[in-house]
């Protein structure tokens, strides 16, 4: 196994679920969003040395 490192963390905005300005946005949009902002706020950060991204929910709507 090799070495892991998390270089940053961000989140997307927050919205009411149901009723929310993200309502007709897939989850996937959002997060390519967030990946895109991650990789532009590390310059030095070669994109094809990525090799996985994880990706969570922590309050999914009820």
């Amino acid at each position: 196994m090799q070495d892991a490192y998390i270089i940053a963390g961000y989140r997307t905005a927050v919205g009411r679920s149901k009723k929310g300005g993200f309502r007709f946005t897939r989850p996937d949009d959002l997060a390519i969003t967030v990946i895109k902002g991650l990789l532009a706020s590390v310059p030095q950060l070669d994109p094809s040395r990525v090799d996985d991204v994880i990706v969570g929910n922590a309050v999914p709507e009820a």
